[in-house]
């Protein structure tokens, strides 16, 4: 079949742009299901999806919305109708991918379409601001891909037809070589860093699939604990091994290199089993081509490459991040451990490595044993998180849920049970 493409727009300001993706989706080989989004009236562009339609699913009459008075609030109320109808679709199998087009109030709107839609489905965004930093990471969804329209803002050129044709291959190119998740073995979300930081991934992704689980491994810098938090909240994990902390911990300090306000939420709000441990606290980062907003010499500076750069945080702001990893943890409905490992939370905090600040862990693991964690098991082991220990100390801990039934028997102990 050919892949069905849900193309979203205003074609009240923008049917000349749609039209000529519409006609490049079907030339690569695709269906368009066109969505109206716009709020004054109907554009030149017939719509399978009207704007009436939109605003009904949101619950009101377009004259409604219209009447508002308030572009910011109309549009938000047509993105409400818009991620409806589009999760509507996906339910039902009509469509196999997405692709929206707009400027700020589009993308916007797009955005909460694309987090309407599951993982698998691919999901474009051709924006004037495609990964601007106005856009907050909680708004990404995991799978999302957007696309600068370059010289798009009003009316068609050679440049604008340049990049819209690309998102029209994209999209088609994309639906037919998509997989949707289709897990056969438990899957368990793991956080961490690069091996020269955080290494305790090494031993554990084997152990862990020997006992017939998928692990998956979330770079945290900023986006990868975005999607992490993301599916930790739409319930893909049978339990998750959250060991990097880092984003919590810029986003504390003021750095952009952060992914949101709630990282380290979603995985206790939904009830999912938890290990956690503060890997990597001690660092802020921040972009290695701007200039250090935490300059001075009373700080450890260390560059990653030309993109990442880090220094340590002060004894007063590790045990900041301490009292705000308690709170996140005092949340959690499900069974939670914390680790913490005494001799080092991170590979380059060890004696003679360039962020090695004995002081200021001291100082966080003082404050984490102050702070109450509501339901959740404080464990302390004499280690560095790197140690063969604690990952034989966060294994333990796993084996003993698996066993008690908390998390789901993995697919190979669960074989061998059936032919027992």
């Amino acid at each position: 079949m050919n892949p069905r493409i849900l193309l979203i727009g205003t074609a009240d300001t923008k049917s000349p742009e749609l039209t000529f993706l519409k006609e490049r989706i079907i030339e690569a080989g695709g269906e368009v299901v066109f969505m109206d989004v716009g709020v004054l009236s109907r554009g030149e562009l017939k719509a399978e999806l009207t704007n009436e339609g939109v605003a009904a699913a949101a619950g009101a009459a377009l004259p409604e919305i219209a009447a508002l008075g308030d572009e910011n609030v109309a549009m938000a109320k047509m993105a409400e109708g818009a991620a409806r109808l589009a999760a509507r679709l996906a339910a039902e199998g009509r469509i196999d991918g997405m692709l929206a087009l707009g400027g700020t109030m589009g993308t916007d709107l797009a955005l909460d379409v694309a987090s309407a839609l599951p993982l698998g489905v691919p999901k474009f965004i051709v924006s004037t601001i495609a990964y601007s930093h106005l856009i907050p990471p909680q708004r990404v969804s995991p799978d999302l891909m957007m696309i600068l329209w370059a010289g798009g803002l009003y009316g068609l050129n050679d440049i604008c037809r340049s990049s819209l044709a690309q998102a029209a291959g994209a999209a088609v190119g994309a639906a037919r070589a998509a997989r949707r998740p289709t897990p056969s073995r438990p899957l368990i979300g793991m956080t961490s860093l690069g091996t020269s930081c955080l290494r305790y991934m090494e031993p554990l992704l084997p152990a862990l699939e020997a006992r017939g689980y998928d692990v998956a491994v979330f770079h945290t810098t900023g986006m990868g604990g975005r999607a992490f938090e993301a599916l930790a909240a739409s319930g893909a994990f049978a339990a998750v091994m959250d060991f990097s902390l880092q984003e919590l911990a810029n986003h504390c300090a003021g750095s952009i290199v952060n992914a949101g306000a709630d990282r380290l939420e979603a995985a206790g709000r939904r009830g999912v089993p938890q290990i956690v441990a503060p890997g990597a606290i001690d660092m802020i980062d921040f972009p290695a081509w701007s200039e250090n907003p935490w300059g001075g010499e009373a700080r450890r500076y260390r560059a990653h490459n030309r993109l990442l750069a880090s220094v340590t945080a002060t004894g007063e702001e590790r045990r900041a991040v301490a009292r705000r990893i308690a709170e996140k943890l005092a949340l959690a409905q499900g069974p939670t451990v914390y680790i913490l490992p005494r001799l080092g939370i991170e590979g380059w905090d060890r004696e003679g490595e360039p962020m090695h600040a004995p002081e200021a862990l001291a100082a966080f693991l003082d404050e984490a044993r102050r702070q109450p964690i509501g339901a959740a098991k404080l464990i302390e082991i004499d280690a560095h998180i790197n140690d063969a220990a604690f990952a034989q100390t966060a294994l333990s801990v796993f084996d003993t849920w698996a066993r008690e039934g908390i998390v789901p028997a993995g697919a190979l102990i669960d074989a061998v049970c059936r032919q027992a």
